[in-house]
């Protein structure tokens, strides 16, 4: 086994786990567990029932997959050995591909189940045999009611961001997909938030579970750091020239960019050294020697910038530091809070800045739970800004000299040169090369910036009118259908965010509901082939005069 993870006992070794996923964990570059999968994975490998509160973004992903990897049988031939529900499709393609990536060296079968995909290609999945089937509740009860999936093999059940579910409308079903699984199943449950709801499903289907709460811890009075926090929203192919473009403007005194993986670290460190900053790479790759003497750059002023994980940052206290910038939404709110302790101390204001993907919005919002506050999403600084921000650095650089006291050895070049030029235009020569041998103005194109879609589960934004498509669904008050019965079908099933679902009536033989044009058809599709309150609804365009 490789060496670091022999001697790393506090890392993923210590938790028990097989060789062939360890290695794939180092392979992916983790370093060290989260602290839900700190706390969660070792009572799960022992079987326990676990309820576990946590939000989105805090890795409790791996906190489930790893040991259900772990428990997993070469037997193929049987039905699936876990079973694994969530919300979305979204999250059911997210955990089916951490599942297999983590497995891989155990050649795992796994099969995300929902709808908007093709049925007849699940079927085959199927029929050829998965060990473990991640799905959308409505998806997964539909194979259930086709003969199709055989739950009586399923040693262990996880409901994954179970308030969520409840919220879509999916507590019947999830009810009814429990009875099709074995009593003495392992059944694991995680949720954001712990309403009554959520207690009396864990009530009523766990057996004497570990229960874990992955909270804020509260700070003395005056230890909160003194930090302006902010957060930009950029896609996956512009995010290294965000960053660069976003250090520009800040022109922090030093700073630590923190990556999630060894890989990133490099990559990140070389688009920034071919910007022409001084970054230097920290992660669990090197020797003691190596991150000892990058250290002592960073502190002696002649790197600017540490590109690191958060393994190799461990215990790191550099007085000088300006700057926190996670170049990803961190996997754990609670990393987050420890970075961002890295700076405004001593009465001195720090700046943290994350870049988020359009798809880590939620993560983002998982954040500003634990920390109790906003975070404010700004414009990504553009062409015109930066080159703003290079003329005040030019002005201050001016400044800075004209306080000097050495100055008058420089007369005499003035001098020559007033005698045929005005002393204005000498002063503009003189401020444009500056500027030039600064860098410049720039010259690259301006970074696309998604807009921010942010969103809170109590609202729901509507489609404008024009672009707006309103479909009748079949079924009605009389088999107890209501709106979040809707919302539930479409988003899970469709894919379509619950967002962008508009208005919903309900009468005693059939809905209305509006969705915007541009999916229509794929939520007509979705929602004819899905079984909502037990029954497979006609779905179609309303028609005029209705």
């Amino acid at each position: 086994m490789d060496e670091d993870l022999v001697e790393s006992e506090v890392g993923f070794a210590g938790l028990g786990l097989r060789p062939e996923l360890l290695r794939a964990l180092l392979s992916l570059g983790y370093e060290e567990p989260t602290p839900i999968q700190r706390e969660a994975i070792p009572p799960v490998l022992a079987g326990h029932d676990l309820v576990g509160q946590a939000a989105t973004g805090t890795g409790k992903t791996a906190a489930f997959a790893l040991p259900i990897l772990q428990s997993l049988t070469a037997d193929r031939t049987a039905g699936p050995q876990a079973l694994a529900l969530v919300p979305t499709r979204e999250l059911a393609e997210q955990v089916s591909q951490a599942v297999h990536r983590y497995g891989r060296e155990l050649n795992v079968r796994v099969l995300p189940v929902y709808g908007g995909q093709p049925i007849g290609r699940q079927l085959q999945a199927l029929q050829r045999g998965v060990q473990v089937v991640v799905g959308t509740p409505g998806r997964v009860l539909d194979h259930i009611s086709r003969g199709t999936l055989d739950l009586s093999d399923v040693r262990t059940v996880v409901l994954d961001e179970a308030d969520e579910m409840l919220d879509m409308g999916f507590a019947e079903d999830i009810e009814a997909i429990l009875a099709e699984t074995p009593d003495e199943r392992q059944t694991v449950l995680f949720s954001a938030t712990m309403p009554p709801r959520i207690d009396a499903i864990a009530r009523r289907h766990l057996r004497e579970p570990v229960r874990i709460r992955m909270g804020r811890e509260d700070s003395a009075p005056g230890e909160m750091p003194l930090v302006r926090q902010s957060a930009y929203i950029v896609g996956r192919p512009h995010k290294a020239a965000a960053l660069g473009r976003i250090l520009d403007v800040e022109a922090p005194t030093a700073a630590i960019v923190f990556c999630r993986t060894r890989e990133e670290v490099d990559q990140v460190t070389e688009a920034l050294n071919g910007r022409g900053y001084r970054a230097e790479a920290l992660h669990g790759g090197m020797s003691q020697d190596q991150r000892d003497r990058v250290m002592g750059r960073l502190r002696g002023g002649s790197t600017e910038l540490l590109v690191a994980t958060d393994v190799a940052a461990r215990g790191l206290d550099v007085e000088q530091l300006t700057h926190v910038i996670n170049f990803n939404v961190p996997s754990a709110p609670e990393a987050y809070v420890h970075r961002i302790g890295r700076v405004g101390r001593a009465g001195r204001e720090g700046v943290a800045i994350t870049l988020a993907e359009p798809r880590e919005q939620r993560m983002l919002k998982a954040i500003e739970r634990l920390i109790g506050r906003r975070i404010p999403i700004e414009r990504l600084p553009t062409v015109t800004d930066l080159r703003a921000r290079r003329l005040e650095l030019t002005r201050a650089s001016l400044q800075a000299a004209l306080e000097d006291d050495g100055l008058e050895r420089f007369r005499v070049v003035i001098d020559s040169l007033t005698d045929d030029y005005d002393i204005e235009n000498v002063a503009l020569a003189a401020v444009k090369l500056l500027h030039e041998a600064a860098g410049g103005d720039v010259d690259e194109p301006e970074i696309p910036s998604p807009a921010p879609a942010r969103r809170d589960k109590e609202t729901r934004q509507r489609p404008t009118d024009s672009g707006v498509t309103r479909l009748f669904v079949g079924l009605g008050r009389r088999v107890g259908l209501r709106p979040q019965d809707l919302v539930g079908a479409i988003a899970g099933e469709s894919g379509l965010p619950a967002r962008d679902i508009g208005a919903i009536q309900i009468t005693d033989r059939f809905s209305l509901v509006e969705v915007p044009d541009s999916a229509a058809e794929r939520v007509i599709k979705a929602l004819s082939q899905a079984t909502i309150r037990g029954r497979r609804p006609t779905v179609r365009r309303e028609r005029p005069g209705r």
